[in-house]
């Protein structure tokens, strides 16, 4: 069971705009605000789920905890310790703290390596293995993802999609995480596979007593493997909260809108649906980003952005909507 008493990852104001540039100078004459001031937490042991549409800012979120992208403002803390001012030692350290399982599994693995070499190669760099002990190490890696030990000296290209996505985890768990970022990472899979790799999953998590940062736009997935959940919009966590009581009862019209988009047997799809429309950032948005397709908006909607605060009677529900439901 999650320990909310320990937070293992807290996120506090965290930007990461890109600058629009223009003009023969390449003058900067805006920002994408791709995350924009996101506060998160993670509890040991605990699954978050982080879901919206594509664009709206998730991967970006993950690649930034992940050091991959710079932050422009904010701080992520991993263990107390924020993980945007670390440097040498303390940034190797924390390379191993945090993994990270890919959408794509065939663009994950280097088609010139051998699975021995993928599975090692961070244990070797790191001095966990030695090279005549990582065959060994390897086939541990294999038993855990439900792989055999007579692919250490296969090619990726030898696998098909699931198992190539098993070797990926596997590669994740080498180093003994505590933190495993997915991103999208049944996306790509059969209906079957995904299912057989979020069992996988949950299982791993309560083998080696992971915390996963599950990033998905499908609420079927998140709402299979997540504690908690968290729904972002254009850079913008809009609301979080337990997993049943957002998707039993979401407040906020886009957690609304998402819900509605999810196939349902025997229920027809809206028709001219406003709100369904792609969402189209804005360099510079007033008020509350969803306002434009928000069928509840009123001119208080576009004059101020609501902030991310408390609703109903649990402090565990959290909304950034001045018309939560």
């Amino acid at each position: 069971m999650p320990d909310s008493a320990t937070p293992l990852l807290e996120i506090h104001g965290l930007k990461t705009w890109y600058p629009i540039k223009k003009g023969v100078l390449a003058r900067t004459v805006g920002f994408v605000r791709a995350v924009d001031g996101v506060d998160l937490t993670l509890n040991r042991g605990e699954t978050l789920g982080i879901v919206g549409e594509s664009g709206c800012g998730k991967s970006t979120l993950a690649r930034t905890i992940l050091r991959l992208e710079k932050a422009r403002e904010g701080t992520v803390t991993l263990g107390g310790r924020n993980v945007l001012a670390l440097r040498g030692a303390g940034l190797r350290a924390f390379r191993r703290k945090v993994q990270v399982v890919f959408q794509d599994p065939h663009a994950s693995l280097n088609p010139r390596h051998t699975v021995l070499d993928l599975l090692t190669e961070a244990m070797l760099v790191h001095g966990l293995v030695t090279r005549e002990g990582r065959r060994d190490a390897a086939v541990r890696l294999l038993s855990d993802v439900g792989l055999p030990p007579d692919v250490l000296d296969r090619y990726p290209h030898a696998f098909s999609g699931g198992q190539r996505q098993r070797i990926c985890i596997a590669r994740a768990l080498a180093l003994g995480p505590e933190l495993l970022i997915c991103d999208e990472a049944v996306s790509a899979l059969d209906l079957s596979v995904r299912a057989q790799v979020l069992n996988l999953l949950q299982d791993l998590k309560a083998k080696h007593g992971l915390s996963y940062l599950f990033i998905t736009h499908d609420i079927g997935v998140v709402q299979h493997i997540s504690d908690r959940i968290a729904v972002m919009y254009l850079g913008k966590i809009v609301e979080t909260g337990p997993t049943d009581d957002v998707l039993g009862k979401p407040a906020h019209p886009y957690t609304r809108l998402l819900m509605r988009a999810v196939p349902r047997i025997g229920t027809p799809l809206p028709e001219n649906d406003a709100a369904a429309a792609e969402a189209t950032p804005a360099p510079d948005p007033a008020g509350c980003a969803f306002a434009p397709r928000c069928p509840l908006a009123d001119a208080a909607c576009r004059r101020a952005s609501p902030a991310l605060e408390a609703h109903g009677a649990g402090a565990a529900r959290r909304c950034a909507c001045f018309k939560a439901g």
